[in-house]
């Protein structure tokens, strides 16, 4: 079993895992801080700190939203590799001003969704990417700009994940 990328949720990671883990989550409106932090692993300190800084939207009535929560959890799948303004441009890149959802390409539920699908794959290629977006029905200039925050957002993960393995390795070896 697996973490869903930048949660503390276990599943196992297949394409269409971020439709069956998360929509039940939703069904009751919205997620409070304390839930949000609990399946993230942030501090809500530090979640509250990405909302004045205007990484992502206020959440209405003390409740974040599935989209709001997504953005939350792809800023976590990127900050062990970025800056968090690195971050806040990747994800600008693909979606305009953060804490404004009016001028978005494309869904943060949608992007995280495409990141997960394409993450499960063994090959992170173009066919792979093409394939876990086929749904996506931006221009061609914000499809190229998707795959082209969807390849960073990989690379970090599989840096993620290397470095996971390492620690664990290295746990493994006789320490005197």
């Amino acid at each position: 079993m697996q973490k869903l990328p930048g949660t503390t949720i276990e599943s196992t990671l297949s394409p269409g895992v971020v439709d069956r883990v998360l929509s039940p989550l939703f069904l009751g409106g919205g997620l409070v801080l304390s839930q949000v932090a609990q399946l993230t692993g942030l501090e809500g300190h530090t979640i509250q700190n990405w909302v004045k800084r205007r990484y992502l939207p206020p959440p209405q009535g003390k409740r974040y939203t599935r989209r709001q929560f997504c953005r939350i959890v792809c800023i976590n799948v990127l900050r062990d590799c970025f800056t968090l303004e690195q971050t806040a441009a990747i994800l600008s890149y693909v979606n305009g001003l953060l804490a404004d959802d009016s001028d978005d390409r494309v869904d943060d539920y949608h992007l995280y969704r495409y990141f997960v699908d394409c993450a499960c794959a063994t090959n992170h290629d173009e066919p792979t990417i093409l394939s876990a977006i086929a749904d996506y029905t931006g221009s061609a200039q914000d499809k190229t700009r998707l795959i082209q925050v969807l390849n960073v957002m990989l690379a970090a993960y599989d840096v993620h994940v290397h470095s996971q393995q390492a620690l664990t390795l290295y746990y493994l070896l006789d320490h005197p």
